[in-house]
């Protein structure tokens, strides 16, 4: 080969890869969670691409608590990315509202969710759907097994089995029966109130009751789980009203606490930092026979920025987000951050397993106040943070917690006026 049809090959080969090269479509991700960056580089996004030559998938995180005020400046000004990380309910609705999220009602990986996992991400009359679901969190128990066995107690199912198993790890004395602590609220409520809740008020039978106006938080199956964190502050140790979240999960991490009101969030940070074996429980059932239900909240999902150029490669990665590929990777490159799709999936890390085979014990639900009922002032969700504390620290009874939030819901939201 002559030195110049040498330089004709390379030159042609040059354009052909260019060519190639300017086929392929670049998607950009908005996101708020920049922590879990390389788990999208170095596994999520090289499947998706490997399966999807000419789609290029760049994820371009901004910092949490700016996020949403980034995201909106963004899409007002039309330099937002293709695909919108959507967290749930009234951030993401406003968005679909202002027609910035595309409608995703009726893509084809919809069909892989239930109405429960599309909540989070759908219109108050659940017609329309705009983000897909990528992960709910779990509410239950962690526990210490060797705290259990010192005590002698077995992993508790009814509501009386789980304050005998507390009196006898009190009076065992190794371990602080409870780590909890009440001095940030928003963990009495969200570990406390929310955690224990859907025992009473049936999960979303009750939750939207009470949306519609049907049930109110007056009524005797929102009162119990009140009545039910009176009795915590026997098990919580010395201090607890000053005792911090962080506080909280040291006490656990070191090993000085037997019980843990969790959130599966807490799997990959307590796996790094306890050095006893672990397991979990549901919420403990009212009586022996009560059906049970679990907080399976909407946490994160995705959905696709109306003004995208390139809709249909976003689309073709949003049913890729529905599928159980998806679902296999993200649930074990996150422990404790479950697929929200119906298919099965199964997960390496056993304590993350525990929780997810609660779904098929219990029913789903999600957090009592966070759709529609925390828009108006006093914001529900900040009064339930503040009525859980006080009433596990014993300054407010259930009953005048609940008659205070009642008051202030029905002072703004007319189905309870």
């Amino acid at each position: 080969m002559t030195t110049k049809t040498l330089r004709i090959a390379l030159l042609t080969s040059t354009l052909l890869a260019g060519a190639a090269a300017a086929q392929d479509t670049t998607l950009t991700i908005e996101s708020w969670r920049n922590d879990d960056l390389l788990i999208w580089q170095d596994t999520l996004i090289p499947a998706f691409e490997a399966a999807n030559p000419g789609i290029k998938v760049v994820f371009a995180p901004s910092a949490p608590a700016e996020y949403n005020a980034v995201l909106n400046s963004k899409l007002d000004a039309g330099s937002a990315g293709d695909l919108i990380t959507c967290r749930p309910f009234d951030a993401s609705l406003e968005l679909f509202n202002k027609g910035q999220l595309a409608d995703l009602t009726d893509l084809e990986g919809m069909a892989n969710f239930s109405a429960v996992a599309k909540s989070g991400w759908s219109t108050d009359d659940a017609a329309k759907t705009f983000c897909v679901p990528m992960a709910s969190v779990i509410h239950g128990y962690i526990y210490n097994k060797e705290a259990f066995a010192a005590a002698g107690v077995e992993v508790p199912k009814t509501e009386a089995e789980f304050f005998a198993a507390l009196d006898k790890i009190k009076a065992e004395g190794s371990y602080i029966p409870m780590a909890m602590g009440t001095n940030d609220q928003w963990e009495a409520a969200t570990m406390g109130y929310n955690n224990i809740g859907p025992n009473y008020w049936k999960g979303e039978e009750g939750r939207l009751a009470l949306i519609a106006g049907e049930q109110k938080l007056t009524d005797a199956q929102w009162v119990a789980p009140f009545t039910q964190l009176a009795k915590w502050k026997d098990y919580l140790g010395d201090g607890f009203e000053a005792q911090t979240y962080p506080d909280s999960q040291n006490l656990f991490t070191l090993g000085r606490a037997a019980v843990y009101p969790a959130g599966s969030w807490e799997i990959s940070g307590f796996r790094a930092q306890a050095a006893f074996e672990m397991g979990a429980f549901y919420p403990p059932v009212p009586a022996a026979g009560d059906e049970c239900y679990i907080s399976d909240h909407t946490d994160i999902a995705i959905g696709l920025n109306a003004a995208s150029p390139n809709a249909e490669a976003g689309k073709v990665f949003l049913n890729w987000v529905g599928s159980p590929e998806f679902a296999t990777l993200y649930a074990n490159a996150l422990p404790g951050f479950f697929p929200l799709s119906s298919t099965p999936v199964t997960l390496e890390d056993p304590l993350a397993q525990e929780f997810l085979n609660w779904r098929a014990t219990c029913k789903s639900s999600i957090r009592s106040t966070y759709q529609i009922l925390s828009r108006g002032t006093p914001n529900l969700e900040n009064e339930t943070w503040n009525a859980s504390a006080n009433v596990i620290k014993g300054t407010e009874t259930p009953e005048a917690a609940a008659a205070r939030l009642q008051e202030g819901l029905a002072s703004w939201y007319e189905p309870q006026k």
